[in-house]
C-alpha cells in the first residue's frame, strides 16, 4: 500500500509546481548531492542516478514516506550540459545548442517504504533550438535565469522562448514528466486522476500528442512494474 506521505526530493519550483497537479499532498524536501557527471557517464545513466542519490538521500529523513526525486540532464551529442557554473558557461552552453537538436533526459525515482518496489522511468525529449540572436542570450544571461537549469535554458520562458521544435514530453523538459510519474505511481496501485494529460496541458499551456502512448486508460488502475529492486 502507498503512504498518504508523499515527498518530493527537490527545491524545483517548476517540480513543485508540476506535482500539484496529481491532486495529492506533497511536501518538498530539498536534498543536496553531487550532481557532477562521471567521467565517460552516458547522460541517461547519469540522470538515472542521480534521481536515486536524490531519493535516497530524501528516504534517510523520511524512512515512512513516499519519495518522489527526478533529475533532469541536457544531452548534446552525447556532452552532458549541466547548470551552468556562471554567466561565461551559461553563455558557452546556449551558444552550443542553437539552431540544433539536443536531448533532454528527466529521470524518475519512485521510492516506498520497504518492502515496497522502486518505480524508475526515463523521458527522453528532442529540442530543436531556434537561431536566437546574440543579443537574445545576453539579455537571456543577464536575466539570472539560466543558472538553476540543466542546458542553462527553461523552454518555457515567457520572452526567450528558445525552442524551435519539441518531439516528445515537453513537461519532461520542464523537470517533471508528469504522465511518466502517474504511471509509476499507477504500477504501485495508486489511480492518477483522469483527466491528468489536460491539466498538464492547461498549466503549461502547450498541447501534448504523446501523452495516450504514455499513460493509457487502465480501468483496473495497476500495471505490471518492469522495474524491481
Amino acid at each position: 500500500m502507498i503512504p498518504a506521505r508523499w515527498i518530493l526530493a527537490s527545491a524545483s519550483p517548476r517540480r513543485r509546481a508540476l506535482i500539484q497537479l496529481l491532486g495529492h499532498p506533497v511536501e518538498p524536501m530539498p536534498v543536496a548531492v553531487d550532481e557532477a557527471p562521471r567521467p565517460g557517464e552516458d547522460p541517461i545513466a547519469c540522470a538515472v542516478r542521480l534521481a536515486e542519490a536524490k531519493a535516497q538521500a530524501a528516504a534517510r529523513h523520511a524512512p515512512e514516506a513516499l519519495i518522489l526525486a527526478a533529475d533532469t540532464v541536457v544531452d548534446l551529442g552525447g556532452r552532458i550540459l549541466g547548470k551552468p557554473r556562471d554567466a561565461a558557461e551559461a553563455r558557452e552552453m546556449l551558444q552550443a545548442l542553437r539552431n540544433a537538436p539536443h536531448w533532454v533526459h528527466t529521470a524518475l525515482v519512485v521510492l516506498p517504504p520497504p518492502p515496497g518496489r522502486r518505480q524508475v522511468e526515463v523521458a527522453s525529449t528532442r529540442v530543436t533550438m531556434r537561431p536566437y540572436r546574440d543579443e537574445e542570450i545576453e539579455a537571456y544571461v543577464a536575466s539570472g535565469d539560466p543558472f538553476d537549469k540543466a542546458g542553462a535554458y527553461a523552454i518555457q520562458h515567457p520572452t526567450f522562448r528558445p525552442a524551435a521544435a519539441v518531439t516528445g514530453c515537453y513537461a519532461a523538459v520542464v523537470g517533471l514528466p508528469l504522465c511518466h510519474l502517474a504511471r509509476a505511481l499507477r504500477r504501485l496501485g495508486w489511480t492518477p486522476p483522469a483527466d491528468l494529460p489536460e491539466r498538464c496541458q492547461e498549466a503549461l499551456h502547450h498541447r501534448c500528442t504523446v501523452y495516450p502512448e504514455i499513460l493509457p486508460p487502465d480501468p483496473r488502475g495497476i500495471e505490471p512494474s518492469p522495474e524491481a529492486g
